[in-house]
């Protein structure tokens, strides 16, 4: 049965004491920052580019202003209440077990998958640099660091975000300096191309925008770990309403911001911006020498950011979801305030994804990959569900909890929700994402029938 009170799920009371509070407010005002700055938008940007024009500049706006409002609601409720579980507490605590355990397992097999996707991506760039070292050395080794950090200590996991970070933002800053520079026509050795670029806004109308549209909603992975993190922080409450007061700004810059950059310099259709990257064609267009090789260094850097935040993210998920009986008892073990066993079995995970990969190119491996394709809009539904059956609670039963507060509710949860909706029927007619769609699906609803399942179970023993 759904709950009827703020009452925490089963375990939630102690599922983070035994975590240790290592991570600093710089810790966390960094991932925060740099959080939102990851590698699909190095990457993945080209092909929407490509396939939408200058209007990318729309479509990043539209799918940044529903991650803005998730990230309000989330925000809301990891204020109200800090859990390593993030949103799949919350939704256990509004909706009930079998929403947990949905949201959880789901976006833990997300982010384990992604651990070795990006290990992947990082050992390209690495063996394009040292040809005939083999790939799945450099994978191992980077598996190996960072689960050996994140074994270690939680501080290492925010020391090593922390630079990252630095390094990603001070990159990305520094490229908008000189592209805005360049559009105004005062950087020495470049003509400022005015709007010469942006005349034809939709070249291939309403169908490009659309697939803009979902290649940039998948982009803003990574925001939700913030919430994860801010757990382990020293001071949960005001690091989380910190985080999602400046997520507005941070989208806009970096992501709305860097587009209208790029589409502004460099004409939409030149071959460069899919085959070398949008960033890349920019900065060889302002004649910037070793742009690409510079932008490759940017790239692995948020490659490695990237696999260092999904090992901590997945392993606080399944620490999480085993203190709240939703998942093998043994991932629940703490020693010296972490969770090894589950950092362990997530980075062990990534691994076979990576093996499978070179096993099973044509078949298994697709199949995961497309069954992790929209898994972000299925937990971002949840979170959405969630903030609207918690927000009436918390304001009749502890309204001071709301430290942070979704704008014009309960209006604009429901127009996120419409949004969240409007985007799968998108993917449901474009035949590259309709597959992610229906295996998305089917995994979320196998997830959903074993979690109702326990449920059902857990109340009959009850």
């Amino acid at each position: 049965m759904p709950r009827t009170t703020l009452d925490a799920p089963p375990g939630t009371p102690d599922t983070d004491a035994s975590l240790s509070h290592g991570l600093k407010q710089r810790h966390l005002s960094m991932i925060a920052l740099g959080g939102v700055i990851g590698a699909g938008l190095f990457v993945g940007s080209g092909a929407g580019i490509a396939a939408a024009g200058p209007s990318i500049v729309i479509a990043y706006a539209v799918s940044g202003l529903l991650v803005m409002l998730v990230m309000r609601m989330l925000g809301e409720m990891s204020a109200a209440y800090p859990s390593s579980g993030s949103f799949s507490a919350h939704a256990e605590r509004a909706i009930g077990p079998w929403a947990g355990f949905t949201a959880g397992w789901s976006f833990w097999v997300l982010l384990c998958t992604a651990v070795g996707l990006e290990g992947i991506g990082a050992a390209k760039i690495v063996t394009g640099w040292l040809p005939g070292t083999p790939e799945w050395a450099w994978v191992a080794l980077f598996m190996v660091v960072f689960c050996v950090a994140n074994l270690a200590a939680v501080k290492n996991f925010g020391e090593f975000e922390f630079w990252f970070a630095a390094l990603k933002v001070g990159a990305i800053s520094l490229f908008l300096v000189l592209g805005l520079l360049a559009v105004a026509g005062v950087l020495p050795g470049t003509d400022s191309p005015g709007t010469a670029n942006l005349t034809d806004f939709l070249p291939n109308g309403g169908e490009g925008l659309v697939i803009g549209l979902l290649a940039s909603v998948f982009a803003y992975g990574g925001l939700e770990t913030v919430t994860i993190a801010a757990a382990e922080s020293e001071n949960p409450v005001q690091g989380v309403a910190r985080s999602v007061r400046t997520a507005m700004w941070r989208i806009a810059l970096f992501y709305i911001g860097s587009m209208a950059v790029i589409v502004t310099l460099v004409p939409w259709d030149s071959k460069e911006v899919v085959e070398k990257g949008p960033y890349v064609a920019a900065l060889d267009h302002l004649g910037i020498p070793g742009a690409a090789q510079l932008m490759n260094v940017v790239v692995l850097v948020a490659l490695l950011s990237a696999m260092n935040a999904n090992i901590y993210g997945a392993s606080r998920i399944g620490y999480s979801l085993v203190q709240r009986g939703q998942g093998p008892k043994g991932l629940g073990k703490v020693s010296g305030g972490v969770p090894r066993v589950a950092v362990l079995a997530s980075s062990v995970f990534g691994f076979v994804c990576v093996l499978l990969s070179y096993w099973r190119p044509d078949d298994v491996f697709p199949w995961l990959l497309n069954m992790i394709g929209a898994v972000i809009l299925v937990v971002w539904i949840f979170i959405a569900v969630s903030q609207l059956r918690l927000r009436r609670r918390v304001e009749r039963e502890a309204p001071e909890k709301l430290v942070v507060r979704m704008w014009l509710f309960p209006a604009l949860t429901w127009v996120a929700l419409a949004g969240m909706v409007g985007i799968f029927v998108l993917m449901a007619r474009e035949p590259d994402t309709r597959v992610q769609l229906y295996s998305t699906g089917g995994m979320t609803v196998a997830l959903a029938a074993v979690g109702y399942a326990r449920q059902k179970a857990r109340a009959a023993r009850d």
